[in-house]
């Protein structure tokens, strides 16, 4: 016999201190620390090399928008709620 459980909602999100990062994965609530120092760095030394060729067309494509800790909401139903380091897509594309 399968137990179903209650999916995670965007308000369950909402409930958890401002201090941790919380996502909603396959439905269900995941809550964690926010990174270290040296973590937020590397994140933000990867941004700073990406930018030129994506962003600004520098060696690259250009035509980008690249996110910090951007909140992403997938999904028709809001099961996902992702919390990556880092995103982007092309400028042309992003609603």
């Amino acid at each position: 016999m399968t137990v179903a459980h209650k999916l995670a909602t965007y308000e369950d999100l909402l409930a958890v201190p401002e201090h941790l990062v919380a996502q909603v994965v396959d439905g269900e609530l995941r809550v964690q620390p926010r990174p270290a120092s040296a973590h937020a760095q590397a994140v933000s030394t990867f941004g700073e090399e990406l930018g030129p060729p994506l962003k600004r067309g520098r060696g690259g494509p250009g035509g980008w928008i690249l996110l910090d800790k951007p909140e992403l909401h997938l999904g028709a139903y809001a099961h996902q709620v992702l919390v990556p380091n880092l995103a982007g897509g092309r400028r042309s594309t992003m609603p």
